[in-house]
């Protein structure tokens, strides 16, 4: 029989919390739970006083009554009685001087908006779940936070070998200048030799290009990437230069699910699986030859005579899509197969979709970041497919896979 397990807080003192109290409001605002959290806090506040007064600061000191404050939690609002001294010297490190909201709170906030909830929909929340009220800019103050962040993360030193980096883009609406212009957002996914992935870097840019896509090269050679062993890219102009212009070595491959995604945008959704399903003969093909075989007869057959522009878009992404042809299966189920890419923009595109659009970059890319920051987060296992795929990587880039390794 299995022993029970002990609560950290032992029974006796939680059956003297709860004499005389009425269970069914113990969690409600102002019941015993908001009680019992004033009262811990006034106690950590004390003990920080004792602790001030008899060291450094305590020097001719002495404690000077108290002071009330009302600090914000997520349960409600709190007052809180706060121990003064005679020196003014006290500066309380649970609930600093001027902080009006108690810890853990700025925490929900920025949770709510990385789900992509507004500021005025996160207000609106506070206000009918917890009875707070709460101003659009104090949540706008409290996102903002994440900027140094951002910054730090998009200048932080990276590994010197990424077998491979997955490069993309996403339209958002951003107002500028005063008119609503569509930016892209470059995101590169990077993923580790141990399988592992990571966000490397995000851009934020209007007008993409060579020089672009150069100087976002140049920023991961600077931060520390010596070598890309494999790029797969959106079939963006100017980016397999840029790419080989630094890193001579890689192999830049267009991705295939974007391929398939554009090449259905041309396909009337009554048509879709059945033009999916001709596409297959193409990108499943053993090597490059019978795949440009496949992709004519494609072409000759019903549905490329009935949407000529597929045809014509594969022919144009060709000289990308051939290395593919030289992977083993297993690269190749790892490159469509995981679509890892493809999945964290799903989960931007769901945050960006209600905003209509952003006032500002900055307000853009702070909850873009915050939605890669809990996607990351997620990412605890390889894909399984990985473990075959390596095994491959390995013979294939032989040295430069190894340094990957170390």
């Amino acid at each position: 029989m299995a022993r029970r397990k002990e609560p950290r807080i032992p029974d006796a003192i939680l059956d003297q919390l709860l004499a005389g109290a009425d269970a069914k409001t113990a969690f409600e605002q102002g019941g015993l739970l908001d009680e019992l959290k004033k009262a811990l806090a006034e106690r950590a506040l004390n003990a920080e006083m004792d602790h001030h007064l008899a060291g450094e600061g305590g020097e001719g000191n002495s404690r000077n009554g108290y002071g009330r404050k009302s600090v914000v939690t997520d349960s409600g609002k709190l007052a809180l009685e706060i121990p003064r001294d005679r020196q003014a010297s006290f500066d309380p490190q649970l609930i600093a001087k001027y902080q009006r909201r108690f810890p853990g709170f700025d925490d929900k906030i920025i949770s709510m908006y990385a789900r992509g909830m507004s500021a005025r929909e996160i207000v609106s929340h506070l206000r009918e779940l917890y009875g707070i009220e709460v101003s659009p800019d104090l949540i706008s103050a409290v996102t903002d936070a994440v900027l140094d962040e951002i910054s730090a993360r998009q200048n932080r030193p990276l590994e010197p070998v990424y077998p491979v980096v997955f490069f993309d883009a996403l339209r958002v609406k951003i107002r500028d200048e005063g008119l609503v212009r569509n930016k892209a957002v470059h995101i590169a996914l990077g993923v580790r030799a141990d399988g592992g992935k990571e966000i490397l870097g995000l851009w934020l840019e209007q007008n993409e290009g060579a020089k672009f896509w150069l100087r976002v090269m140049n920023e991961l050679r600077g931060r520390g990437v010596e070598d890309l062993l494999l790029a797969v890219v959106d079939g963006l102009k100017g980016f397999p230069e840029a790419i080989l212009a630094v890193f001579p070595e890689a192999q830049v491959q267009t991705c295939i699910v974007h391929l398939l995604r554009h090449s259905l945008d041309f396909v009337a959704y009554k048509d879709r699986k059945a033009v999916a399903a001709a596409l297959k003969a193409i990108y499943q093909a053993v090597d490059a030859t019978a795949a440009e075989t496949a992709l004519t007869d494609f072409e000759a057959g019903p549905w490329g005579q009935k949407y000529p522009a597929i045809g014509q878009s594969w022919r144009r992404a060709w000289s990308e899509v051939v290395p593919f042809y030289a992977f083993s299966v297993e690269i190749r189920r790892f490159l469509y197969t995981t679509n890892a890419i493809e999945a964290l923009n799903s989960k931007l595109r769901r945050a960006v979709r209600g905003r209509g659009h952003f006032p500002t970059d900055e307000a853009a890319l702070k909850l873009l970041f915050l939605v890669l920051n809990r996607a990351e987060k997620e990412w605890t296992m390889p894909p399984r497919e990985w473990s075959m795929a390596k095994a491959q990587f390995a013979v294939l880039f032989g040295e430069r896979f190894t340094r990957a390794m170390a």
